[in-house]
């Protein structure tokens, strides 16, 4: 086994419609030493993206860096299964199950491979760096500097992480700059805390998380929905299997459940809903996903010095389980509410039209369609354009003309061409005054007019209003 630390910067933070514009990552052995060289790519965008301009500001990366210096998201992935996705390989970054490894399975969507294999076929796996820092700063805190942000809150941001201990970390935002630091942090604390850190390794597997959550006992969970004053950590229980995910819904047991448990699924529904400013309690239930990697441990590994660190002691816990435990409609109505919060996110969508690049999780592929996939990735440019795979799925039919443009722009007959740049001319100016193009420019119009602009900051806008007057025909 071995380890592939990775990280990418993209066009924005939704990756339905954001685009990974840099991929960095380094494979290291198990004991976290450094294995072969690293990965540093740069992605072509195409002319159906508009990235946000706050988002490369942070980065630096233009669109017209990627196409100067970058490879087409066919050829990445093909460098991606030759060279990175290889058998006995663990994925690990900082915050990548919630946010890059989204960006990946879209990626790999849009270009025909599986979007899960990747990392659990051939002995791979996944793990997150994020949610272990967070544990290890409750429990086992010891050997290691813990910043706070700028009011006095506790906080995990890796570069403020890598600034306390010391570890070199130039040019943040940059991909495999981010790379080097996370390494560097896993091997502080994997030397400071080593049971822990192998411990939420081996925690990784949603089989092992299972047996423990589903054990109806109570168990630590650390995670970010948490305060930070209560260093993202509590007790908690499970109260039922989520009923559409791989998961359960679990209870936070430093909440009295007695003000929640008469509430009726519509009451349970508006309590669980995040509202901003809101001094009303939020309904202490989330969903733990097994497959997400969570941070979770049995009841035993808190002692003394933890119970003050997360303000929450095993008998305060096991008193509002008791409570808990005696009333068994609360459970149903949980169960209903979540029925509803579905129904919600349902009607939320009825009637709009989610372009084909969003529509991932709206089902799986049948074995032919994966089959004809993997025809499409293997053929050479030139045999593309004569390909007309007979896809049962509609969205991998409505793919195929958005992968050969996207990837081999040389190859597009006249006809395709002409239906490439309507594609791209609809997606961007569609809704007039509200289109996308519109809404790019008044963000870039926004940002102009902010003070203290640096030289650098100002030719990355300039070359911004060039990319988005590129698109206008």
């Amino acid at each position: 086994m071995n380890f592939y630390f990775y990280d990418l910067e993209t066009s924005g933070l939704n990756p339905r419609d954001s685009r990974i514009m840099q991929f960095g990552g380094q494979r290291t052995d198990m004991s976290l030493k450094p294995v072969g060289q690293p990965h540093n790519v740069l992605i072509k965008m195409t002319e159906d993206v508009l990235p946000d301009p706050y988002a490369i500001l942070v980065t630096g990366i233009t669109p017209q860096q990627t196409i100067a210096d970058g490879m087409t998201e066919a050829e990445f992935l093909k460098l991606f299964y030759k060279e990175i996705a290889v058998p006995d390989t663990i994925f690990v970054g900082y915050n990548t199950v919630r946010f890059d490894d989204e960006f990946m399975r879209f990626l790999l969507y849009r270009n025909f491979y599986d979007p899960y294999t990747w990392q659990y076929k051939d002995e791979r796996s996944r793990w997150d760096l994020l949610d272990a820092v967070r544990m290890m700063r409750a429990l086992r805190p010891e050997g290691i500097k813990w910043p706070v942000d700028s009011s006095g809150k506790p906080t995990n941001q890796l570069g403020l992480l890598t600034g306390v201990n010391n570890i070199a970390h130039d040019g943040a935002h940059d991909a495999l700059s981010d790379v080097n630091a996370t390494i560097a942090l896993a091997q502080l604390i994997h030397s400071k805390q080593p049971k822990l850190f192998k411990y939420l390794l081996d925690m990784r597997d949603k089989k092992r998380i299972a047996e423990l959550v589903d054990s109806d006992q109570p168990f630590v969970y650390t995670s970010g929905k948490y305060p930070s004053e209560t260093q993202k950590t509590t007790i908690a229980v499970k109260l039922a299997s989520h009923p559409k995910r791989q998961g359960a819904l679990v209870y936070d047991l430093r909440h009295d459940p007695e003000e929640f448990t008469k509430l009726s699924p519509e009451e349970l529904v508006e309590a669980w809903q995040w509202k901003k400013d809101s001094t009303e309690p939020r309904l202490p239930v989330k969903t733990l996903q097994y497959n997400r990697c969570p941070a979770v441990a049995p009841l035993n590994v808190l002692d003394s010095a933890s119970q003050k660190r997360i303000g929450l002691t095993p008998a305060a816990a096991m008193q509002n389980l008791a409570k808990l435990k005696s009333q068994k409609e609360f459970v149903e109505r949980i169960l209903k509410a979540v029925g509803l919060l579905d129904d919600q996110q349902a009607l939320k969508f009825t009637g709009q039209d989610q372009p084909v690049d969003a529509q991932l999780y709206d089902g799986f592929f049948s074995d032919s369609d994966r089959r004809l996939s993997e025809q499409v990735q293997a053929l050479p440019t030139g045999e593309l354009s004569d390909m007309q795979p007979k896809f049962q799925d509609k969205r991998l039919k409505a793919l195929l003309p958005l992968y050969k443009a996207r990837n081999f722009p040389s190859s597009l007959t006249t006809a395709e061409q002409a239906s490439w740049d309507r594609y791209c001319q609809e997606y961007v100016l569609s809704g007039g005054e509200d289109s996308r193009l519109a809404r790019y420019f008044a963000k870039l119009e926004e940002l102009k007019k902010q003070t203290g602009s640096t030289k650098n900051q100002q030719y990355i806008l300039d070359e911004l209003q060039l990319w988005g007057e590129s698109l206008v025909p």
